[in-house]
C-alpha cells in the first residue's frame, strides 16, 4: 500500500498534541530530577533522556508498522528518514508514552512495591493510556497506520498497543536491573542503549510475525490476522518473562538489597522463627537419699580402696 503522502494535517491536533506531550515532559523531567536528589541518583531522569533520544529511530518503527505522519499543510519538522517526516513531537511523544510509564515501574520496582500480578494490572492501565493517545491522533489527523493492520478500533491497531505496552514492561525491568549492577553512575548511561534494545525486541522481535504479513507483495487478511494473533502471544510472553523478574509478593523482602537476586525474585517468605523448648521438669533424687546421705557415701571409703592399701 502507498503512503498516504497527500493527505492534509490537521494544524489544531498538532499543536494539542505537540504543546500538551512537551507539557508533560517538562513536568516529568522536574519530578524526576527531584526524586533523584532525594535518592542521589540520575537514574529516573536518565529514563527520560534515554525515551526521547530513542525517538530519532522513530523512521525504523514506522517503516515496521507502516505509519507514516502527515506532512501536507504546515508540518513542524525537523527531519525525514524513510520518506516519512518527523513531527517534534515524536520526542515528547515517546517520553509521555514511554517514560512516564517506565518512572512509575521502576520506582515501585526499587521499593519493593511490584509484584508479578501486579504488572499485568499496570499494563493494562497504560495500554488504555496509549490506545487513547494514538486514537486522538489517528482520527484527529496527525498520522495514521496505512497497512493492512487487523484487529482495529476506530482505526488503531491493537497489536501496535501491545507491543508498546510489551517494549515498557521489559525496559523498565531491564532498567532496573541496571540499576543495581552499576558500580557508579556512569554506568547507568546504558539506559541509552537499552532502550532501542528493548524497544525493538518487542516491536521488530514479538511483532516480527505481523511485520512481515504487513510487507507481502500481496497481503492477504488471512495471513496478517494469523500473524497478529502470533504476535500478541509472544509479547504476552514476552510480559511473562518480565514478570518472573518480580517477587511474589510485594514487602520489604521484596526490595532489592540482596545483590545475588536484587529485584527479589526469587524472595521466599521467612520462616517462622522456632518455638522455645517446653521446660522440663528437675530431675528428682532417689527416694529416701538426702543431702547428708550423699556426703556420708562421698566419704566412705570404697572396698576396692581399702583392700589395695
Amino acid at each position: 500500500m502507498d503512503m498516504p503522502i497527500d493527505e492534509p494535517l490537521n494544524l489544531t491536533t498538532q499543536s494539542v498534541l505537540t504543546f500538551g506531550s512537551w507539557g508533560i515532559t517538562l513536568i516529568l523531567l522536574i519530578v524526576t530530577i527531584r526524586m533523584g536528589i532525594k535518592e542521589r541518583t540520575p537514574f529516573y531522569t536518565l529514563i527520560v533522556l534515554a525515551a526521547g533520544v530513542a525517538a530519532f529511530a522513530e523512521p525504523l518503527y514506522d517503516h515496521i508498522m507502516m505509519l507514516y505522519f502527515y506532512s501536507e499543510g504546515g508540518m513542524w519538522t525537523h527531519f525525514t528518514s524513510f520518506e516519512t517526516p518527523q513531527p517534534n513531537w515524536t520526542h515528547s511523544g515517546y517520553i509521555t508514552l514511554y517514560a512516564v510509564p517506565a518512572v512509575h515501574y521502576t520506582w515501585r520496582i526499587r521499593q519493593g512495591m511490584l509484584a508479578r500480578q501486579a504488572l499485568y494490572g499496570i499494563v493494562a492501565v497504560e495500554f488504555l493510556f496509549s490506545a487513547i493517545f494514538e486514537m486522538y491522533g489517528i482520527n484527529g489527523g496527525a498520522y495514521e497506520y496505512y497497512g493492512p493492520h487487523v484487529l482495529r478500533i476506530f482505526e488503531y491497531p491493537l497489536i501496535c498497543g501491545l507491543l508498546e505496552c510489551t517494549q515498557v514492561a521489559c525496559f523498565a525491568v531491564g532498567a532496573a536491573y541496571l540499576r543495581t549492577r552499576v558500580k557508579s553512575n556512569w554506568g547507568l548511561l546504558g539506559l541509552f542503549a537499552l532502550f532501542p534494545a528493548t524497544f525493538y525486541l518487542a516491536n521488530a522481535g514479538a511483532g516480527g510475525p505481523v511485520a512481515i504479513a504487513l510487507h507481502l507483495d500481496d497481503p492477504k487478511t488471512g495471513i496478517t490476522l494469523a500473524a497478529t494473533i502470533l504476535s500478541m502471544v509472544l509479547a504476552f510472553a514476552l510480559i511473562r518473562g518480565a514478570s518472573l523478574f518480580l517477587p511474589r509478593i510485594t514487602g520489604e523482602d521484596s526490595a532489592m538489597d540482596d545483590p545475588r537476586d536484587p529485584l527479589g525474585a526469587h524472595a521466599q517468605p521467612p520462616l517462622p522463627e522456632p518455638s522455645a523448648p517446653a521446660p522440663t521438669a528437675p530431675e528428682r533424687e532417689p527416694a529416701g537419699v538426702t543431702a547428708a546421705t550423699a556426703d556420708r557415701v562421698e566419704a566412705r571409703p570404697s572396698v576396692v580402696d581399702s583392700r589395695r592399701t
